[in-house]
């Protein structure tokens, strides 16, 4: 039984039940992709797996994949979970399953840039609606939603690149109000910092490649529920027939990297406020953006909703970043010069504001304005991995200066 337990013991224990002697202590990989079947059981519907029927064939259940739904559902207080092979997998199963012909979606418009590309370039083909606000600002997400017709409220705290934070909470009693569900994209706050579903959202997701997973070598994704029959909806719906289903080797993995989970992102976020102090403090930088800093624009709203900062910042600097850039590439030591997030060691990326705004974010008028102020020409996302501190700091002041 999981009722009760901190975070730190759910991470190791989340799931687990059997105890009996002869029992691995360490959960067994179960590769296999079908089951003996019982003749007069489980038959070919999707809509027979109501309950928690026998395994059967691994793109419907399987034992791997099953432990890390309800380890996942312990973390984040739900009442269940559906896991994915992508965090692109796990959006793109609850827009299409939610959402169609017709409805409105109400989205961030900073977000990952894989789901922003989805909702502009995927989902106006199947006849649904989308407007993206800054959900930092809670009055803007209330004079956008539509009362009847928005069906969905999306938003992603903190959001990727700028760390953008809204106020969950704030925003979910506006979605229900209208009538809309509300889901929350997690993953850079992690199951350790903030709780969405305990703050309104009806879902929370995740991609389980950045954090849970946290060491970088394996790709998943997942969605965790507010209530059971939303979480039957996703199973036979969207994971069954979309076929975008987690390996069990990739599960197993992600299992034995969220035991370190609680452990790991505290010295994420320790390291990650002495590097962001450093930063600030540094004539070449124009501006840090961190949610542990006081500077942060939404530090109020951080502090309120989350436990743990995290361990990734970006930052600006006032001369030439692409040319900063390719410095780093080439002269960093420690700190790998590479894209995503969430990983042991540290990792730093240029994103260029003109490349983003012209490729996924597309933003123009106001929105484009408020990026530009916060983005400058570009921000490095620098996630701030498990090494020394110091160390960190000074690889990047071999480069800075």
């Amino acid at each position: 039984m999981t009722e009760g337990l901190k975070q730190a013991t759910l991470a190791l224990r989340g799931g687990i039940n059997a105890r009996e002697p002869g029992v691995s202590v360490t959960p067994d990989i179960v590769p296999g992709s079908s089951f003996y079947a019982d003749a007069e059981g489980v038959g070919f519907s999707a809509n027979e797996l109501n309950g928690s029927p026998p395994p059967f064939y691994t793109r419907w259940g399987n034992p791997t994949l099953t432990l890390l739904e309800d380890r996942l559902t312990a973390l984040e207080g739900g009442s269940g979970s559906i896991v994915f092979g992508s965090g692109m997998a796990a959006i793109s199963a609850l827009f299409l399953s939610r959402l169609k012909a017709g409805d409105h979606l109400l989205l961030s418009n900073v977000c990952y840039a894989g789901a922003a590309e989805l909702v502009q370039d995927i989902l106006p083909g199947y006849g649904i609606e989308v407007t993206r606000v800054d959900t930092s600002k809670t009055e803007a997400v209330a004079a956008a939603i539509r009362p009847g017709k928005t069906r969905l409220v999306h938003i992603e705290t903190p959001a990727n690149p700028i760390l953008r934070v809204s106020d969950i909470a704030a925003i979910a009693e506006i979605a229900h109000e209208a009538g809309a569900e509300f889901s929350v994209d997690s993953t850079i706050a992690t199951p350790v910092a903030t709780q969405p579903l305990s703050l309104g959202a009806d879902y929370v997701v995740h991609s389980l490649t950045k954090y849970l997973v946290g060491h970088g070598d394996a790709l998943g994704g997942s969605i965790t529920v507010r209530d059971a029959e939303r979480a039957t909806a996703l199973r036979a719906g969207p994971l069954i027939h979309f076929g975008a289903v987690l390996s069990p080797f990739a599960a197993w993995l992600i299992l034995r990297g969220i035991e370190t989970l609680p452990a790991r992102m505290r010295i994420h976020e320790e390291n990650a406020r002495a590097v962001a102090r450093y930063l600030e403090g540094h004539p070449a930088v124009a501006s840090v953006l961190w949610p542990g800093l006081e500077s942060h624009p939404q530090a109020e709203i951080a502090r309120k909703q989350m436990k743990n900062f995290s361990g990734l910042l970006s930052f600006t600097v006032k001369g030439d970043g692409k040319a900063l850039a390719s410095r780093f590439a080439r002269e960093l030591q420690v700190i790998s010069y590479a894209v995503s997030l969430g990983k042991t060691v540290s990792l730093l990326f240029y994103i260029p504001t003109d490349d983003l705004l012209r490729s996924a974010f597309r933003l123009e008028g106001q929105a484009e304005a408020d990026y530009r102020a916060a983005a400058g020409e570009g921000v490095f996302r620098l996630s701030v991995g498990l090494e020394d501190a110091d160390d960190l700091i000074v690889d990047l002041a071999r480069v800075l200066g």
